[in-house]
């Protein structure tokens, strides 16, 4: 079983072709998919297919790029889902930092992921956490909030060598590792070999980046196979050793136990 721990199915890029997609997902061994929230607008989208399809697991937060001059209202009716059905989501997610396009929100960027780390501390459910040209800034936020009971995972990794080191300091933390590491000039593959085995996920955070051969089209759950490729290629594993071990690691990470609707090996 392969588990795409960060995919975005439930937006409007696949409205037209949910269930095909999903069916071919499942064809090349996808057992389990976990949806991370966005926004406010977007929890509608998100319950409704993790309430009519099996194994689409929810989470739910206020990404950073979605902290605007209302996110306090944002984050309270966010505080208000995740806190009213205990047990319904998997993970605190996706929150995070994000200066990619620009800085004009970075201290509210920063106080909300305080807040949500907060609420996933309080909750005991791990994090999933959006990063973009923001290490620095918030490794500063995460050292002041982390306790050895935190948990989570830097979703669609791009770090160095050196940012894995950093990482892994905080002891229960993972690396979310999808398309990006199949693209020529990402210099990921050299990374990913520092990262231990035990860390390691996989994810598509479908419909966006897309791994060769697919770069540049929507991103689906069944792409993830050719993640596995590369990963095989990298590591020196086999396909079934990466799928059991990266699918072992996200039972562990989401306490997935509660949530799959099958057996698992």
């Amino acid at each position: 079983m392969i588990i795409d721990t960060h995919s975005h199915l439930y937006a409007e890029e696949f409205d037209i072709d949910r269930a095909e997609v999903l069916s071919r997902a499942t064809q090349t061994g996808v057992g389990a998919i976990l949806l991370p929230n966005i926004d406010v607008e977007s929890i509608a989208a998100l319950e409704n297919l993790a309430d009519t399809t099996a194994n689409c697991i929810p989470m739910m937060g206020l990404h950073p790029t979605y902290v605007k001059a209302n996110w306090q209202q944002e984050l309270a009716t966010i505080e208000k889902q995740l806190f009213a059905a205990p047990g319904r989501y998997c993970a605190v997610g996706e929150i995070g930092l994000d200066l990619y396009w620009d800085d004009t929100f970075l201290e509210a960027q920063k106080e909300v992921f305080r807040i949500q780390v907060q609420w996933a501390k309080k909750l005991q459910l791990p994090i999933a956490i959006h990063v973009r040209k923001a290490f620095e800034e918030l490794f500063a936020v995460l050292d002041e909030e982390w306790t050895p009971e935190l948990s989570g995972v830097f979703h669609c990794f791009t770090g160095s060598k050196e940012q894995v080191q950093r990482i892994l300091k905080y002891q229960q933390f993972y690396f979310g590792i999808g398309g990006v590491l199949t693209y020529k000039n990402a210099g990921l593959a050299e990374v990913v070999k520092e990262i231990p085995l035990d860390r390691l996920l996989l994810e598509t955070d479908a419909p966006y980046l897309s791994p060769v051969p697919y770069r540049g089209k929507r991103n689906e759950p069944s792409y993830l196979i050719e993640v596995v490729s590369k990963l095989q290629e990298v590591l020196g594993l086999s396909a079934a050793q990466i799928e059991k071990l990266s699918s072992a690691n996200a039972i562990r990470l989401f306490a997935l136990e509660k949530f799959l609707t099958f057996e698992h090996a």
